[in-house]
């Protein structure tokens, strides 16, 4: 791949908010988020001077970039067609209170629209069977979506607050389903507003991008990068470096696309999409803001677009053959070099440690590096209940059966350890064959330990390496017991048509139990401090479950519907003290929206005695009646600092709405859970509806019940 062109815009540019626009139909535009709450619209393809209006200006510092007044800090954005049967792209900018669809070419408004969850991410496209391009924004736990005319044509909630977006065809139906990455480590999959897949990562997914056929990219705030097919990894690398956008795009012409990262080191590097190996690397001198795609040059030809936060912009196309040998000549042989020496230097350690093992087994007889033939790794995994020295936790017992020691012990595991790996390494004074290790589970998932242990005598300066995998159940912070003080008041009840068997079967795959426990009747209690969960199942299938904590009872019905493959379950339940904060939540977001209100009235009030100050200071200035014009201007201070203060109050009233708004979306979101199916999306809708019509008791008959009707 060879850049072809090279661009220094005089404006910043926005991380993660680029896009490019034919917003005429033909032209291409590159369009980004700048600062103080604008967007730049570059047109190299058009010189003629565009009418300025409120919204759209000329920019002073280059005559090919126009300057879009949003006015508010830019959250995000997008180009793309929305409105059906038209040439030209419309340009979409959300902000945390705000989306704007704007016809760049006409220089109007398409919609402008409060969005109450705020718009983090957004997307463009159509989704499942409905059948105008949606607008579809990822906020405070939400996710809207908004036809060309601004209406709403699809609400739902999701697990956290939203960081990326993408549609495309995951399921192979001819549809597309909505992929949403956000803040709780989760990429889930919807089918319109069904969810139909959850793939857990290990951090933050901030990027997301469809590749091909099912496969798409992800990128997490931790550095991570990879490939999905459907819900299988395909491989990720991890740099100490933040992706900053990724894309992708056939850089090589082999017809199948590579994944384009840019890091905020300013490197730009493409993998293949099968391997993660890299075939390219460029470098900024600065952060990369951006990667997208269009024919800039208005050849037939598509370049890969490369911007950085200082207004750097680059554009790329596959090398010719020629021209390809000559620059991968090169870089191909000093990486040849470089990876046999590699090879050569391990060859060479790995000769002397045989050399010196040799030489130990000649000289004595207890065998230096060799160990018995019957030597293997044992592994166990119990639950320990909170001690004064130590939390609860898990314990990884690993041993060997003989008089062998472990040396060191290495073990991989995502989600658990920081840094995904923990390794421990005894004093020569207290080495054993046995090493402990304390595992505490964040969240629960299920998750592979990969160890590795270095095995051998105790005299030994050679090791062998045992490896083994090992699964923690899902539900492993649960401790099976007989006591039941203090029961649970929160429940949840459902019929199913399976035998008891099944439901052991599943009690003794997902929890981590001394011994396999026959019959469905079981206690636990919560080592992360969630009191008791109790599991009861009748005769005639009615199984009822207690637990205080709602998040883990819609754990415990999604893992058992799963198992079970359930995809229909109607469910009924009742969590006294959460509904009960629920009900203070909602009565707070209405005190809320009430001052909002009122501060947003006096605003406007003192907007308009500014004005008036302003026209009779200046009639008393210009009278030379200077007594007057200093009163007019004291009182415009004093209103001045007044408006200060209420702005002030104004943002923290917001900020506390926002965040009992996330309550209200995660409370809808967790009476979902508790069902599955179409139960599950009927809940969900019921209770946007009597939200927005603002019937309380409705809401908890269907938090309850999964109906409104009494």
């Amino acid at each position: 791949m060879v850049p072809i062109f090279t661009l220094k815009l005089n404006h910043k540019i926005n991380p993660r908010m680029v896009a490019v626009g034919k917003f005429d139909g033909v032209h291409p535009c590159l369009t980004a988020a700048t600062q103080a709450g604008k967007v730049f619209i570059h047109n190299p393809h058009d010189r003629g001077q565009r009418p300025a209006t409120h919204r759209l200006s000329q920019s002073t510092q280059d005559s090919d970039i126009s300057l879009l007044n949003i006015n508010q800090a830019v959250t995000c954005l997008t180009a793309g067609t929305l409105r059906p049967n038209t040439t030209g792209d419309t340009l979409l900018v959300g902000s945390q209170t705000n989306l704007l669809a704007y016809d760049v070419h006409d220089n109007t408004d398409v919609f402008y629209r409060d969005v109450t969850d705020g718009a983090n991410a957004i997307v463009l496209g159509k989704l499942g069977d409905i059948s105008s391009p949606l607008a579809i924004i990822g906020g405070n736990c939400a996710l809207q979506g908004f036809d060309y005319e601004g209406n709403d044509h699809f609400w739902t909630v999701t697990g956290d607050n939203v960081r990326s977006l993408v549609l495309f065809d995951f399921t192979g139906d001819g549809k597309n389903e909505l992929l949403v990455g956000s803040e709780d480590f989760d990429i889930r999959v919807f089918k319109e507003d069904q969810l139909v897949s959850e793939l857990n990562e290990n951090e933050t997914v901030t990027s997301l991008c469809h590749m091909h056929g099912s496969r798409f990219g992800y990128a997490l705030a931790n550095g991570t990068v990879g490939v999905y097919d459907r819900t299988a990894r395909y491989w990720r690398i991890k740099s100490k470096n933040h992706a900053m956008s990724i894309h992708a795009f056939d850089l090589n012409a082999d017809g199948v696309v590579e994944l384009i990262t840019g890091w905020s080191n300013g490197k730009i590097d493409a993998r293949s999409d099968r391997t993660g190996e890299v075939i390219f690397k460029d470098n900024f001198s600065s952060s990369v803001a951006g990667v997208v795609e269009g024919d800039y040059r208005l050849d037939g030809q598509v370049q890969l677009i490369c911007t950085s936060i200082e207004g750097e912009v680059r554009g790329y196309l596959p090398a010719s053959k020629d021209l390809k040998g000559n620059l991968m000549d090169s870089n191909v042989e000093q990486d040849r070099i470089r990876e046999l020496s590699q090879r050569r230097q391990n060859l060479l350690l790995e000769l002397r440690n045989y050399e010196e093992n040799a030489k130990g087994v000649s000289q004595t007889n207890s065998g230096m590096g060799v160990i018995p033939a019957n030597t293997q790794l044992q592994t166990t995994l119990s639950v320990r209940a909170a001690t004064e020295a130590q939390k609860a936790h898990v314990e990884l017992s690993i041993s060997t059966p003989n008089e062998t020691i472990i040396r060191a012990v290495l073990i991989f595991a995502e989600g658990i350890f920081e840094g995904e790996s923990h390794v421990v390494h005894p004093s020569v004074q207290n080495l054993s064959g046995c090493v402990r290790v304390p595992i505490i589970p964040p969240k629960d998932i299920p998750v592979d330990l990969h160890i590795k242990a270095f095995v051998g005598g105790r005299t030994s300066t050679q090791f062998h390496v045992f490896e083994i995998t090992r699964q923690l159940p899902r539900f492993s912070m649960y401790e099976i017991t007989e006591d039941s003080p203090g029961a649970a008041a929160g429940t949840v009840s459902f019929s199913i048509n399976e035998r008891p068997q099944r439901v052991v079967m599943w009690l003794n795959q997902n929890f981590l139990l001394p011994e396999v426990v026959e019959s469905p009747n079981v206690t636990f209690n919560s080592l992360r401090g969630g009191g008791l969960m109790s599991f009861h199942m009748a005769s005639n299938g009615q199984i009822t479950l207690t637990t205080d904590d709602i998040d883990l009872a819609g754990d415990l019905v999604q893992s058992l519907a799963s198992f079970l493959a359930m995809e229909d379950l109607s469910v009924e339940a009742d969590f006294p003290s959460y509904f009960e904060e629920l009900r203070t939540t909602l009565t707070e977001v209405d005190e809320f929206h009430s001052v909002h209100q009122k501060l947003t009235a006096d605003m406007a009030d003192h907007s308009n005695y500014i004005r008036n100050m302003l026209v009779q200071a200046e009639d008393a200035r210009l009278m030379a009646d200077m007594k007057t014009m200093k009163k007019r201007y004291r009182e415009l201070f004093d209103l001045n600092r007044d408006l200060i203060n209420e702005y002030t109050i104004r943002s923290n009233n917001h900020n506390a709405l926002l965040a009992r708004l996330k309550s209200v979306n995660q409370a809808i979101q967790r009476a979902g859970r508790l069902r599955v199916g179409k139960p599950k999306n009927q809940v969900i809708a019921a209770c946007r509806d009597a939200i927005k019509s603002n019937n309380i008791n409705a809401l908890f008959r269907v938090m309850r019940a999964g109906t409104a009707s009494s």
